[in-house]
């Protein structure tokens, strides 16, 4: 294999990507390579690192490489490609005497991640973006990014800055419209953002992005029947996509939305759940969010917690992400593993009390308190879960993620405060979720159970009853 660790050829020349962006490299090829790279990342098809690193062992100089796949890693969150990604950004390092003032920008944003500063490299992003606004790379990391850390305006805006200087005639835009619609959607501008990912898939219909972005609206907007065929009408396109999982936790999100519990188990057995022990946290990370959700309407699940607390326990300790710790505190409390939740909880207090990065202030002011809560809610102490959840409820957004996916909390705070006979309360949770999603059988059969709880039997059988008519429609 070619020695990559030698800069002494490196010859600064620069050619330009087919978006007219600048790339230190004298090899076509190489630019070549990187540019499939990029479309295996951002379509979700293929391995993009695998496609960089072949590319690498035919040009063992090529900076932008490197590059790639140091920040392309970034997005995994998974220590499992810590030593790779570190490996990349060093290797990036050497070859810097010799890179354009774009490399050096991407160069400066995977050092501050790698110094646990996520918020400074997006910074460091934006700045590359703004002198290079056709740099695709650059966009994707920053939306991604911002969805990752619960930027929510930060997902919109940054597509916004450079939307007018994108057209159908620049390779790539169909996937800038798929972050347009996603930022759109997540600032609950629904027509636009459902017009902007239709118009995505216009010009791609396997951009599974696009689907993700569009099904988000249906989501939100409570379009239950909607979704479920149009995930269906499309499935064909993103179904063998690396991003399906995620897909199928999205359709199963409509099935439970309309009490079809036996469609949301196929669909965890078929496509949420394998022997897969690489570590991948896209698929626990779902699976842990549907089963939560079951567990939250009293569903017996089986043994399912088991083997999906068996993925989870090697990455008990990590406190890389809040997020991906809340979802493995799921399992741990719902498959009774004491020393596991232990463990867990043992290393983020020990983390939020030393460590300085972007991932504390997540941990510390939503990670822990869903983590503890949820224990409590596994106890039976429904009131503690809700004194715990009640103070953040609208903090959520820092944990990252989607509004979606942070919906479980949101959840988990009702449910508790229905068992905790806190009716009043539960009451005008439930009325927040029925303003939002007025067309949810789900939301108002927790409208329903409050007025129960309070003695209101009249409009408890009106609530049922709309229950019964959107179920039916």
């Amino acid at each position: 294999m070619t020695d990559r660790s030698r800069p002494s050829s490196v010859v600064s020349v620069s050619r330009k990507d087919c978006r007219g962006v600048p790339v230190s490299t004298s090899h076509q090829d190489a630019i070549d390579g990187l540019e499939r790279a990029l479309e295996y990342a951002l379509a979700f098809r293929g391995d993009a690192i695998a496609e960089i690193n072949a590319t690498l062992d035919a040009h063992p100089d090529f900076i932008m490489g490197y590059l790639f796949k140091a920040c392309w890693m970034t997005q995994a969150m998974e220590t499992r490609i810590y030593s790779e990604m570190v490996a990349a950004a060093e290797a990036a390092e050497r070859l810097a005497p010799h890179a354009n003032d774009r490399e050096l920008g991407h160069l400066a944003a995977v050092q501050c991640w790698l110094h646990g500063d996520f918020f400074g490299a997006v910074q460091k992003w934006e700045e590359v973006l703004t002198r290079y606004p056709h740099d695709l790379f650059a966009l994707a990391l920053v939306h991604l990014t911002d969805v990752l850390l619960g930027d929510v305006v930060g997902q919109r805006d940054v597509v916004a800055r450079v939307f007018n200087l994108w057209d159908e005639t620049i390779p790539g835009y169909e996937f800038v419209l798929g972050f347009y619609s996603f930022g759109l959607e997540e600032n609950r501008d629904f027509y636009q953002a459902e017009e902007m990912g239709r118009q995505a898939l216009a010009l791609r219909p396997d951009n599974p992005y696009a689907v993700h972005a569009v099904s988000h609206v249906m989501e939100m907007q409570g379009r239950q029947g909607g979704g479920i065929r149009f995930m269906a009408d499309q499935v064909d396109r993103w179904g063998t996509s690396n991003f399906a999982n995620h897909l199928w936790w999205h359709t199963a999100l409509f099935h439970l939305d309309i009490g079809d519990v036996d469609g949301v188990l196929d669909i965890y057995d078929k496509h949420l759940t394998s022997a897969d022990t690489s570590g991948d946290k896209y698929e626990e990370l779902d699976a842990s969010a549907l089963l939560w959700r079951l567990r939250l309407l009293d569903v017996n699940v089986g043994d399912r917690w088991k083997r999906l607390a068996n993925k989870w326990e090697p990455a008990a300790q990590d406190t890389l992400y809040a997020f991906n710790d809340v979802h493995a505190m799921m399992t741990f409390v719902s498959d009774e593993r004491a020393d596991a939740q232990t463990a867990l909880l043992t290393a983020n207090e020990r983390y939020v009390e030393s460590a300085s990065d972007a991932n504390v202030a997540m941990s510390r002011e939503i990670g822990m308190p869903f983590c503890l809560a949820m224990r409590d809610f596994h106890k039976g102490d429904y009131g503690s879960c809700v004194d715990r959840l009640l103070p953040v409820r609208y903090m959520t957004h820092r944990l990252g993620g989607s509004f979606a996916q942070r919906d479980v909390i949101g959840w988990t705070l009702l449910e508790a405060a229905l068992r905790a006979k806190r009716f009043d309360l539960a009451l005008g949770l439930a009325n927040e979720r029925t303003a939002l999603k007025s067309t949810s059988p789900q939301n108002w059969s927790y409208v329903a159970r409050a007025f129960r709880g309070l003695g209101d039997k009249s409009n408890a059988a009106r609530a049922e009853a709309r229950v019964e008519t959107l179920r039916a429609a």
